[in-house]
């Protein structure tokens, strides 16, 4: 690699993720990209991480333990505070990458406009021992606010961006999120700055039942509501045609919860709201079924 590739500050966020740590690392040891450093930010972890950074004899590692346990987006600002390169990549504890990853994306920042550069990913199912593509059609790039919207389609694990693009905006991550930092933050970058992708999968997001999206689904929906509303004072995102596509996902996640929860009576109040679509079709299904059968269904 040549000496002067930028460097490429590459922020593990870390809370008691001893199992998955160390295949996490050597993924990022191991690029074929060696102009790195890694920012891991333990967040007041109670397992073994710390004993297991001293095991490594790398100078790229820096580890930091956190002052206090924070929301996952805030502890990812902290992150980014300590991190010296031109550019950001973020990998959470329990997914990793392929070798090649970050040489394949970096070239794209010839771009002076690309301010960021992502890649499909392998989606690891443990719980069901199998694995496939996140997705099975191209992805979008270029300035491409309007296809995000309407599907969003940019994993955090493959996100390379350029630190001149984060530091155009008001703030980085919205330290209020614990679930849809990402998605605020790319969606935000994507207003005024080209998005580039590698199509084939560079990274491994492993699915298992800890997963943080998994296990606070009800957040979620309140954060997605808190970013609508704030969403519709940006001027080019509350234009977009498929800003409703935001939305109408918002509100079927929301129904899905109260039906997991036994309150099917809210949704049944609720759907006059929905236009006719395959969204509405499927509430209506599961209005009739009991909730162990719509699991195995989603599943």
């Amino acid at each position: 690699m040549d000496s002067k590739s930028p460097l490429v500050s590459v922020i593990i966020n870390c809370y008691n993720g001893e199992q998955y740590l160390c295949e996490a690392i050597d993924s990022v040891l191991s690029q074929t990209y060696s102009n790195l450093e890694i920012i891991l930010w333990d967040n007041q972890s109670t397992d073994k991480t710390a004993e297991i950074i001293k095991n490594y004899n790398d100078s790229r590692i820096n580890y930091y333990y956190a002052p206090k346990h924070t929301l996952l987006y805030e502890a990812r600002n902290y992150a980014i505070e300590k991190a010296k390169g031109e550019y950001l990549a973020f990998l959470d504890v329990d997914d990793w990458w392929s070798p090649e990853k970050l040489e394949r994306q970096m070239c794209l920042f010839d771009d002076v406009d690309v301010g960021v550069v992502y890649s499909n990913f392998f989606v690891v199912n443990e719980n069901k021992n199998t694995i496939k593509k996140f997705a099975n059609k191209i992805i979008p790039s270029g300035y491409i606010l309007d296809e995000l919207l309407g599907t969003y389609t940019v994993g955090i694990l493959t996100v390379v961006v350029r630190k001149k693009a984060v530091k155009s905006l008001k703030y980085i991550f919205n330290s209020r999120y614990h679930i849809i930092g990402d998605f605020d933050l790319i969606i935000r970058l994507s207003i005024n700055w080209k998005i580039d992708c590698v199509q084939e999968p560079l990274a491994f997001y492993r699915l298992h039942l800890n997963n943080e999206s998994s296990k606070h689904k009800v957040r979620r929906v309140a954060e997605m509501e808190r970013w609508v509303h704030e969403a519709k004072t940006i001027a080019k995102i509350q234009s977009s045609s498929n800003f409703g596509c935001v939305i109408s996902k918002m509100n079927y996640s929301k129904a899905l919860n109260h039906i997991f929860s036994g309150e099917k009576n809210i949704v049944l109040k609720s759907l006059f709201k929905y236009s006719w679509s395959i969204e509405k079709i499927k509430l209506l299904i599961y209005l009739v079924l009991p909730v162990s059968v719509i699991k195995l269904i989603r599943q």
